[in-house]
């Protein structure tokens, strides 16, 4: 059974059961919020400021210019163009055995210089000589054969005469003098058979000298071996119709002294080249060293496919270590350089693009198989556009043209290319 309660109690009841919203929430929790922000947002703004530009640079390549570190020769002033090319011999020889055969002798070994004559190897002949012996064995007995049928023609002769005088006496019937000269005639024509049998059995052995004379290789021409010769006991076997180059046991041979560049000018700068005119000679494999040259020869022919000229030039100095299929730069000058001028050292020159400033020091960019490597460098006088390198890369090192104040060590970065 219920109780009713008074009115005046129910209603302080419910009234004590509102919100009293004028009363202030816990400080605790309002500081623990304000500290949550605050380091939200500065781990958000270390993500912004360092995360996203590291991840930048490493996974996203910047595109950079880059320039070389190059050599440039004192010669540079007087420079109107410079072309690449490669070393030739002029003059070079392939030589190969005509015939098959075991080598038995090698005298000769690569890179030694040989004159013209000399026996470079030696193939096995003794099948040769052997057939050589034969063939003479056959000429002596055509040449019995041909002396016993002289002999009896000679022999014959002499009856024939006598039987014709006794005939005329009326001795002897003229019917033998008839036969005896019949006789004789027969023999002449076996007589003269014979001889030619000699003759031919003699050139078979002349043949025979002749292709002897292939089973030994002799140099063609004065000049040093480029290729491995032949081991002893290799086989060589000769192709019908294939180039020398392509067979077993060939040997190259180049003569140095017709040593050249063959290097291709651009069809619309070809009016700078004059036949006869100085050039400057360096090579890959010697780039502090320099050559005079001059310009020995512009081929007649125009490559229509690169728009090219090929241009010999010939060197004036002695070409010492010079090998051929080096690689070569010639620069077509203005005036001749003299001995003396072209002793002078090449200066290793940075651009000037390429130099900036990372903590009060001087550095360059190096771009180093898809990454940057800041490279301190020391630089000296102002050369050529840029600054002679005292101290840093050697020549040919690609560095970033213009570098920007973002770029950093170890960055991945990709060349710019044109288009």
């Amino acid at each position: 059974m219920f109780r009713q309660l008074p009115m005046s109690d129910l209603s302080s009841d419910l009234a004590s059961l509102r919100i009293d919203r004028e009363t202030p929430p816990s400080s605790g929790w309002a500081r623990k919020i304000i500290i949550a922000l605050v380091i939200l947002g500065a781990a958000g703004g270390a993500i912004y400021f360092l995360a996203i530009p590291y991840l930048r640079a490493q996974v996203f390549q910047t595109k950079v210019d880059v320039t070389e570190i190059t050599l440039v020769s004192p010669a540079q002033a007087s420079i109107e163009l410079t072309s690449t090319g490669y070393v030739q011999a002029e003059r070079v020889s392939q030589v190969a055995p005509k015939v098959t055969g075991k080598v038995t002798r090698v005298d000769v070994r690569q890179g030694q210089t040989v004159k013209a004559g000399d026996v470079l190897y030696v193939l096995d002949a003794s099948d040769q000589a052997a057939a050589i012996a034969q063939a003479e064995a056959q000429v002596a007995a055509a040449r019995a054969r041909a002396q016993a049928s002289r002999a009896s023609l000679t022999e014959i002769k002499l009856q024939a005469e006598r039987a014709r005088k006794l005939a005329a006496r009326g001795v002897r019937p003229e019917a033998t003098a008839d036969d005896l000269e019949a006789r004789q005639s027969s023999l002449a024509q076996s007589a003269r058979a014979a001889d030619a049998e000699v003759r031919a059995a003699q050139a078979q052995v002349k043949a025979l000298e002749v292709n002897l004379d292939g089973y030994t290789v002799l140099a063609p021409l004065a000049g040093r071996i480029l290729n491995k010769p032949p081991e002893i006991g290799e086989v060589i076997a000769p192709v019908p119709g294939a180039a020398a180059a392509e067979l077993t046991g060939s040997v190259e041979i180049a003569d140095f002294s017709t040593l050249v560049v063959e290097t291709d000018v651009p069809e619309g700068r070809l009016h700078m080249v004059e036949p006869g005119g100085p050039c400057e000679i360096v090579l890959d494999a010697f780039p502090n060293k320099r050559f005079r040259g001059k310009v020995k020869e512009i081929v007649p022919v125009v490559n229509r496919a690169k728009a090219t000229v090929t241009v010999k030039v010939s060197f004036v100095d002695e070409p010492t270590g010079v090998l051929p299929d080096m690689s070569a730069r010639a620069s077509f000058l203005s005036e001749a350089l003299d001995a003396e001028a072209v002793k002078e050292q090449p200066k290793l020159v940075v651009p000037e693009s390429a130099i900036t400033d990372r903590g009060g020091s001087k550095v360059v960019f190096v771009v180093d198989d898809g990454k940057l490597r800041m490279t301190p460098v020391a630089l000296g006088e102002k050369y050529a556009g840029g600054f002679v390198l005292t101290q840093g890369p050697p020549a040919g090192t690609h560095v970033v043209k213009n570098p920007s104040g973002s770029l950093s060590d170890g960055q991945r970065v990709e060349e710019r290319t044109d288009g």
